[in-house]
């Protein structure tokens, strides 16, 4: 074939073109060779000389379209209502397949004639203000699409629609839509899918027919069948029945919808099905709420979990339930602990309740974030309780149950089980609003425990100590890494010690471990402790450690705190050799009989120079343990004292002295004073913070800024903050400002 353009018969080439188009567009038989002929000749028009005849091929192309679609109109018509859906669906199937290969047929019109005329996708996009999109050329296939439309499908949209939702319908309600009025699935779905297919060409508002024509009203439809299921439904069904079925008539309807939609409706559909039978009537479900929850019906809340979910703000009822419900499980789990295992049973009644609602938030709530949030909301609110003008016992519990976990005397207990319960209970440590006083109790029962060598296991309170700090940071787990070093540094220490000893040729005549600890690391103070004689048998000891430290380290200064130390004392004088673990203090009084068996209630006080509050305290923890004796019935200023010559024991190694170190109620208010006092410190150096790089701020302002600095450790009062920045204001760290009463400024 020559591609010269020529002089063309138009009429002669259109009439053989047209036999061959028929044959196309019916899907009739076509030879090859007949298609290249009509190939070249859709060419030849398109670039005929002397004036190309593109225009009038579109236009002939055009009324033939027009024309077969027509035909097929009324042969889709003569078949009758009954086989309309039938008749349109097999001419659909005949022109979309017959169109798509006339378009390949008229390739070069498309291309090289119809393409430069069309809209770019930028003015289809955006718009175009110069062509209206609906005088613009439509290449063949698009032209045939828009011609079925036009003519096939808007005619007879009514009745098809009509058809179409009484089949979906007949299949809502079970029928079998094979035979009789009804057509097949396969008809159904392709008679829907034809109204997407018709407009597929546009790049814009392609589902605009669809969605017009069949899917308002089959939403209609659907709204308004599952309103009276809805209703009746709920005359004939329990709650647990209703929500059953009416999950099944959703999925039912998702597995309708993907058998006979296009896919923009199924979420509409669901949404549809969803408001009408769940979303109308949701003051019925939402007065189910508080039985369902109130007796833990799994089922029942995982039915009604899967309503509420998608619908906007249609948990919240069930959410409130929820956190009440694991609040009163935990306040009643907490509420009768007491006695000397309170803080074993509070910790893990409480860690019970987690589990417990942790599992099922998991499985009937699919681990849904806004449970998670409910469950962790109530157990706040639950271990952080107070009475009116009381702090929480809780951090203090919780302290006291670590201590419990990490001391020696843990008996009948596995050390992979310690670990679990340790790892447990930081669960509860994070819910803590007062962690700083935790922290102060933990660094008590801490520094005890090392002091004493009590630790069930060292790996095991570092273990702990680095479950803190991944919870609460370095910051707050500093001074308990100190408190380690000095316990480790002690070994080495000593050993010098005894070098220098060595060096200096000095017999201090007992075994001896001194511990020297940082006074800003350890929570012990010693403003308060009474004064000691040192005994005579230990002055020497203490006497070379002062001279050997001080010349280890010039210019520290070493405090002796012998209400915290301890020593054995073996006793020679009974028929059997007893060794006995005490205090320093105990063994000042005790060696007082070394050469004296008896001795006067003042005698002892005056040598030993303790206090009249500490005196009787030592004394009679001597007095319990039988050692010592005394004349009258009760220790007084009067009583004599003596030594228990006939003292026997079964055990011949033991210790008295935890009977004076364990913590007493002066000492758990000193820890909550020394809080409060830690509290106000803290609070003064955030305000300071703030105002400095602020400079300027007002009063409420700065107490939020406060209040989100401070909640990690603590959760301040608004009456403590305000102390504090009067404090501030005394000290001259901030003024108020000249013009307002309610403004501060930083003083430089």
């Amino acid at each position: 074939m020559s591609l010269k353009p020529k002089r063309v018969d138009f009429t002669s080439t259109w009439a053989e073109l047209q036999e061959t188009v028929k044959g196309v567009i019916t899907l009739g038989s076509v030879a090859r060779s007949t298609w290249n002929d009509r190939f070249s000749d859709v060419y030849s028009l398109c670039v005929a000389y002397p004036e190309p005849l593109a225009d009038r091929l579109y236009a002939e192309t055009k009324r033939f379209l027009e024309n077969h679609v027509s035909q097929e109109l009324a042969k889709v018509k003569k078949g009758g209502e009954k086989n309309l859906l039938s008749s349109y669906h097999e001419s659909w199937k005949q022109f979309s397949r017959g169109i798509d290969y006339l378009h390949k047929l008229y390739l070069y019109l498309n291309t090289q004639h119809i393409k430069k005329q069309k809209l770019s996708d930028a003015e289809i996009t955006y718009g175009s203000l110069s062509v209206d999109a609906t005088e613009t050329m439509k290449e063949i296939g698009e032209l045939g699409l828009h011609i079925w439309k036009t003519q096939m499908i808007e005619p007879l949209t009514p009745d098809l629609v009509n058809l179409l939702l009484e089949g979906i319908k007949y299949d809502r309600k079970g029928g079998v839509t094979v035979g009789s009025h009804f057509q097949s699935d396969s008809t159904i779905y392709g008679v829907v899918h034809s109204f997407v297919s018709v407009e597929e060409y546009k790049k814009k508002g392609n589902l605009d027919l669809y969605e017009e024509i069949f899917e308002k009203p089959f939403l209609a439809a659907t709204g308004e069948y599952y309103r009276e299921e809805a209703a009746k439904l709920l005359g004939e069904a329990s709650i647990s029945q209703y929500m059953e079925k009416v999950i099944q008539r959703i999925e039912a309807e998702d597995v309708r919808s993907r058998k006979f939609l296009y896919p923009s409706s199924y979420q509409k559909v669901t949404g549809e099905c969803e408001q009408r039978m769940v979303g109308d009537h949701l003051v019925y479900l939402h007065s189910e709420c508080k039985p369902m929850v109130s007796g833990e019906r799994k089922g029942d809340l995982a039915n009604l979990y899967r309503l509420l979910k998608p619908i906007s703000g249609a948990q919240q009822v069930l959410l409130e339930e929820v956190q009440g419900h694991i609040k009163q499980a935990g306040m009643e789990a907490i509420a009768h602990v007491k006695g000397d295992s309170m803080h074993i049973d509070f910790v893990e009644n409480m860690l019970k309740v987690h589990k417990k609602y942790k599992d099922l938030i998991q499985d009937v709530f699919q681990g849904d974030q806004a449970f998670v949030g409910a469950l962790d909301r109530a157990c706040t609110a639950v271990i952080n309780h107070r009475e009116p003008k009381t702090p929480s016992k809780s951090p203090e519990l919780l302290a006291r149950y670590c201590d419990s976990l990490l001391k020696k005397s843990s008996k009948g207990i596995f050390e992979s089980e310690i670990e679990e319960k340790l790892a447990s209970s930081i669960t509860i440590f994070k819910y803590l609003d007062d962690k700083d006083v935790f922290q102060k109790f933990y660094s008590r029962s801490l520094g005890k425990r090392l002091i004493h060598m009590q630790s069930h296991s060292m790996d095991t309170e570092e273990a702990m100590i680095n479950r803190l700090k991944q919870a609460c940071g370095y910051e707050f787990t500093s001074k308990f890494h100190r408190m380690f070093t000095d316990i480790l540094t002690a070994e080495d220490l000593n050993s010098k010690f005894t070098n220098f000893l060595s060096n200096s040729n000095t017999d201090v005549g007992l075994s001896y471990f001194i511990r020297v600890l940082q006074q800003g690391a350890w929570p012990l103070s010693h403003t308060g402790v009474s004064p000691i004689s040192v005994p005579l048998q230990l002055e020497k000891t203490v006497q070379m450690f002062e001279a050997f430290y001080s010349k280890q380290f010039s210019g520290r200064k070493l405090t002796w705190l012998h209400h915290l130390s301890n020593g054995d004392v073996k006793l020679g004088y009974t028929s059997k050799t007893y060794i006995i673990n005490m205090t320093t203090t105990q063994m000042a009084v005790l060696l007082l009989f070394d050469k004296s068996d008896s001795l006067s209630y003042k005698e002892l006080q005056e040598t030993t120079k303790l206090s009249d509050e500490q005196f009787p305290r030592y004394v009679q923890s001597l007095l319990d343990a039988k050692l010592l004796l005394i004349n009258t019935d009760s220790l007084e200023p009067a009583s004599m004292v003596c030594l228990n010559l006939k003292y026997s024991n079964k055990r011949t190694k033991f210790r008295i002295a935890g009977t004076v170190q364990k913590e007493t109620t002066q000492e758990v208010e000193a820890t909550h004073h020394a809080v409060e006092e830690d509290r106000k410190m803290y609070l003064q150096a955030a305000i300071v913070r703030i105002m400095k790089s602020r400079k300027v701020l007002k009063h409420n302002t700065l107490i939020q800024e406060v209040l989100s600095q401070s909640k990690a450790r603590f959760a301040p009062s608004i009456s403590i903050i305000k102390k504090c920045i009067e404090m501030l204001i005394d000290k001259q760290y901030i003024e108020r400002t000249q013009n307002s009463t309610d403004e501060y400024s930083y003083v430089a």
